[in-house]
């Protein structure tokens, strides 16, 4: 569907909602906006528009809090996730680019909905993990950002999985997606995705994102880690559920 002759219709009122929401969970979680709005708005426009727009609204309109946060990382723990997942983003891309989209979604959908199973368990580990398992989070983690921006599942898991508090979880996910941002960049450049219709969604999507940024990160100030583990977990099941190509009918109406 080309935005040059695409009317206000249902689909980019869809894309609309969930640019908004997405950004809303952003700012609250400091991460799951990828998880609405990738499958949501790859429903009306495609994963090849859907994720380096996604980039594009992310990168511009969280840089202020991204500066913010970069220096109260933990990056000892950050940076080996980083690597892992600069090394492997190229992988995802190539699956964006060459996936049926289809299946594409499928699997990130069943992919959201397998972490949040593994969540809802009470699974906690240790929080000694070896450099080298850091690195293969991240190299998971990498594969999935680069084909969907969706990276932060992998990465929740893990850090929710510990006994980190939900302050330190947000900061150390800004500081993850910082990495795994400019790697996404570079690859999704390199494959020539970022196209004049990206760019025109971007910035019909970029306000809405902003502010639900604004509203999610002032809803943040006054949650508890109880509060934000549910939401981390609502988030992630209802992105998967919402994003299932069993409703993609309804777009076409």
């Amino acid at each position: 569907m080309s935005l040059d002759v695409m009317p206000l219709d249902f689909a980019l009122i869809w894309a609309a909602t969930a640019s908004l929401i997405a950004g809303i969970t952003r700012g609250f979680s400091g991460f799951g906006g990828a998880l609405i709005f990738v499958p949501l708005v790859s429903a009306a426009f495609g994963p090849e528009v859907a994720v380096p727009a996604l980039l594009i609204v992310d990168t511009a309109m969280t840089a202020p809090i991204v500066t913010r946060a970069l220096p109260r990382c933990t990056w000892g723990e950050v940076a080996p996730l980083g690597i892992g997942a600069v090394l492997t983003v190229p992988l995802g891309v190539a699956l964006l680019k060459q996936m049926d989209p289809t299946t594409l979604r499928w699997c990130l959908s069943g992919l959201a909905l397998a972490l949040l199973a593994l969540l809802v368990s009470g699974w906690r580990h240790s929080g000694q993990v070896r450099w080298w398992g850091s690195l293969v989070v991240g190299a998971a983690a990498g594969v999935f950002g680069g084909a969907a921006q969706m990276s932060g599942p992998v990465v929740v898991a893990y850090w929710l999985g510990s006994r980190h508090n939900a302050t330190q979880v947000r900061l150390n996910l800004f500081g993850f997606f910082f990495i795994a941002t400019l790697a996404s960049a570079l690859a999704y450049a390199l494959g020539g995705l970022f196209t004049w219709q990206v760019l025109k969604l971007s910035l019909l999507l970029g306000p809405l994102y902003a502010a639900g940024l604004w509203l999610g990160s002032h809803a943040f100030a006054r949650a508890s880690d109880r509060h934000y583990r549910i939401a981390a977990y609502v988030v992630i099941g209802a992105a998967a559920f919402g994003s299932l190509p069993l409703f993609d009918a309804l777009l076409r109406h």
